[in-house]
């Protein structure tokens, strides 16, 4: 394949990857976060990026927004939705750098780390899960 000629893949693209990823779930999985609204852009905007004390709109991949499924009160659903953002430019650039494994894989991952923080688990949680899976 030549690359020359290639687009780099769109946000629709992306939101495929996603949809794709969410649905490889499983069941049990996709039905606790099935409520949640998968968005695609960019970049961050300066106001996140500036919550985290980031500069650098390429050290964001991916963030929940949103009440986690712990925090509700009740079983009944969330104040407002729940969403996950996944950040097209920063994951493009970490598949470049890598080059170890594919753009649907990254998708993935940063996509179940983020449905992680849903359920309410930090990052450091997260780790430990991801790492005793390997």
């Amino acid at each position: 394949m030549k690359w020359t000629t290639q687009p780099a893949p769109s946000l629709e693209d992306f939101a495929r990857l996603a949809r794709e990823a969410f649905d490889a779930l499983p069941e049990p999985f996709r039905s606790l976060a099935g409520d949640v609204v998968i968005r695609i852009d960019d970049f961050a905007d300066e106001e996140v990026l500036a919550g985290f004390g980031m500069e650098d709109p390429f050290e964001l991949t991916g963030l929940y927004h949103g009440v986690d499924v712990g925090r509700r009160e009740g079983l009944g659903p969330a104040p407002e939705a729940s969403r996950i953002f996944l950040y097209r430019r920063p994951i493009l650039d970490e598949w470049c750098e890598r080059g170890d494994v594919g753009l649907s894989e990254i998708i993935a991952h940063v996509l179940i780390h983020e449905i992680g923080h849903h359920f309410g688990l930090d990052d450091d949680r997260i780790d430990e899960v991801e790492d005793g899976a390997d």
